[in-house]
């Protein structure tokens, strides 16, 4: 059977790049969507949805404020400044 439907353009240019990254076709990619939502839905469970991790703080300390980004990045994650 030969069905036509309609996709926005972005997100058919992104399919298209994962399916030629994957080495598959549109029509198998789209399938394995539609299989994908349909056993979800089938099966009554809820798409995954990241719980909120937000913290209860009152955001950057005072002498962080001025900072450029990159500066409290690096402290961050590698325990010096910029």
């Amino acid at each position: 059977m030969k069905t036509t439907i309609e996709i926005s353009d972005p997100l058919l240019a992104d399919a298209r790049q994962v399916a030629e990254a994957e080495g598959t076709t549109l029509k198998a990619l789209v399938e394995a969507g539609l299989r994908q939502v349909l056993a979800e839905r089938r099966a009554g469970t809820a798409p995954f949805r990241l719980r909120k991790a937000s913290g209860k703080g009152a955001g950057l300390n005072d002498e962080l404020q001025d900072q450029p980004w990159a500066s409290v990045r690096d402290m961050a994650y590698l325990g010096r400044g910029g």
